[in-house]
């Protein structure tokens, strides 16, 4: 039996060799997929909230790597991984590497000079480690976990709340939330800050 995915509009399709490293045989919807997918995801809240995380490490693509492990690592072979094909959207892939270790080194600078809030520091981060689109797939809830972990672990405060609905489902909250990607696209984060705390 095969996976067979339909997508919304936002989502990065698989190509065959990526659907390939589904760890869950059983697996054959988009709904089943996002059911395993989520538990993957609460075991690895559990994990940043339980960790003893150094601030220095977490931009580090170690950490954004292990991280992405953590979040699908028990769905995906390929969990944690950056992705070796290009895709509909992000950087070429070979270019991944180099494009986040400029995104840290950016952020790094954001945060020791003050050029930004806290809020907008990790939003910042999370809309650029996005459009670099370092994994095949989970992008979006990766980058949003990234900005929870910045926001909480270097600077102390609560973790956004990403609207009222699911993201990853046809709804208000997932039209609201690529409105607000698309106005950060323009360098415009209001809607995006907006979002993140409603």
């Amino acid at each position: 039996m095969g996976l067979d995915l339909d997508y919304i509009h936002g989502q990065t399709p698989l190509d065959e060799v990526e659907k390939e490293g589904l760890l869950i045989q059983s697996i054959a919807t988009r709904e089943e997929l996002d059911e395993f997918e989520q538990q993957n995801i609460e075991e690895a809240i559990q994990w940043t909230l339980t960790s003893s995380m150094k601030k220095e490490t977490i931009l580090t693509e170690k950490f954004i790597k292990n991280l992405h492990r953590r979040m699908f690592g028990n769905v995906w072979k390929w969990a944690g991984d950056f992705r070796k094909s290009d895709k509909n959207f992000g950087v070429d892939y070979w270019q991944i590497p180099v494009e986040l270790k400029k995104l840290c080194e950016d952020t790094r600078f954001w945060i020791e000079k003050g050029t930004y809030t806290p809020e907008e520091t990790a939003l910042r981060f999370k809309h650029r480690i996005v459009c670099i689109h370092c994994f095949p797939n989970g992008n979006g809830r990766h980058s949003r976990m990234m900005a929870d972990i910045l926001i909480d672990r270097i600077f102390g405060q609560e973790v956004f709340t990403w609207g009222t609905g699911s993201l990853t489902q046809h709804s208000d909250s997932r039209i609201k939330y690529l409105k607000a990607i698309k106005a950060a696209d323009k360098s415009e984060f209001n809607l995006l800050l907006q979002f993140a705390r409603s």
